[in-house]
């Protein structure tokens, strides 16, 4: 295969003669293999692409080898939202890729209620060049009130990758959690997760939901509580948390997935007052390893365990050495 310089978004190739009989969109596939098909579909669609001197507009146009493409690689914008000077915690950025460190109480993507003040808003605030990318470059998410990492591509190269790796579940993220009740070892829990029947905000352990598989094991012991460090296999809407529940033994601060914090006995005043005072889910994302989309090394980067979630942590122990 062939393919001649670049000028400015034009590209030119010429199209080998073992490509004859493929549907352009797919010829456009072997040229371009880090783009995703919808988007080289998108191009031909939009009136990007011509086959020798003329427009062509339907993806399923046949190749007959040797022919002269020209092909307008423009990026078109992804939604109107708007770019906010929002603080973002970078752990961790390169030509490739940008590791956020999430704080609690940051969305990630526009939704109602919240247009301007998200990730995304952000993202395009300090790096204008992902409006030019799906979701701004996000391929995963956190919920909003759970801390930790996320990956975010900044080329349509690296978004691909990124995207391909997730498909294949090649994603190392490792979660730590606070949950209520005695854990007494790890396992793996494997049940399909889907939107709950009656609560549409919810979701839950159905028969008909789509696969999802977490792995946990224990990491400290307390009396009322465990704290156990998650492995996730799938990455299913609120998976941790719905699995844990499911579990009986729900999250700590939970707002969706537990109805209330259960009062472990004779606690202190103090202790109380921090107990109830922590109103998210218990849940950091400490851990994500990947494969580089350009140079293919697997890298990995850790984050400590929130301020929050160590206080709360010492309070419990202070707690169980007290009775």
């Amino acid at each position: 295969m062939t393919k001649s310089s670049t000028e400015d978004e034009l590209q030119y190739i010429e199209v080998d003669l073992e490509l004859a009989g493929q549907r352009l969109d797919k010829v456009l596939a072997e040229y371009f293999p880090d783009l995703s098909r919808s988007r080289l579909q998108s191009w031909i669609k939009n009136q990007q692409v011509k086959v020798d001197g003329q427009v062509v507009d339907k993806p399923k146009h046949k190749i007959l080898g040797g022919e002269q493409l020209e092909v307008i690689t423009t990026l078109e914008d992804q939604g109107e939202w708007q770019a906010t000077d929002i603080e973002l915690n970078v752990h961790y950025q390169d030509e490739q890729l940008i590791i956020i460190n999430k704080p609690a109480g940051l969305v990630v993507h526009p939704a109602p209620g919240h247009y301007t003040d998200t990730l995304v808003n952000g993202l395009l605030f300090h790096f204008p060049e992902l409006r030019k990318l799906p979701r701004a470059g996000i391929v995963h998410r956190l919920d909003r009130d759970t801390t930790g990492l996320l990956v975010v591509a900044r080329t349509a190269e690296a978004h691909n990758h990124l995207v391909e790796q997730l498909q294949r579940r090649a994603f190392d993220r490792e979660y730590v959690a606070l949950v209520h009740g005695q854990l007494v070892a790890g396992d793996t829990i494997n049940l399909p997760i889907g939107r709950h029947t009656v609560h549409r905000k919810k979701m839950a352990v159905i028969a008909s939901g789509k696969e999802a598989i977490t792995h946990f094991r224990v990491v400290e012991k307390f009396n009322d509580f465990t704290f156990v460090r998650v492995k996730l296999e799938t990455g299913r809407t609120h998976q941790i948390r719905v699995h844990f529940s499911h579990l009986k033994h729900p999250l700590v601060g939970d707002p969706l997935y537990c109805i209330r914090n259960l009062k472990p006995k004779q606690m202190s005043d103090s202790f109380e007052n921090l107990f109830f005072s922590f109103q998210r889910q218990a849940l950091h994302a400490r851990l994500l390893g990947l494969e580089h989309p350009l140079t293919g090394e697997w890298i990995q980067w850790e984050s400590d365990i929130p301020e929050d979630i160590t206080q709360l942590l010492d309070a419990i122990r202070e707690h169980d050495s007290g009775l």
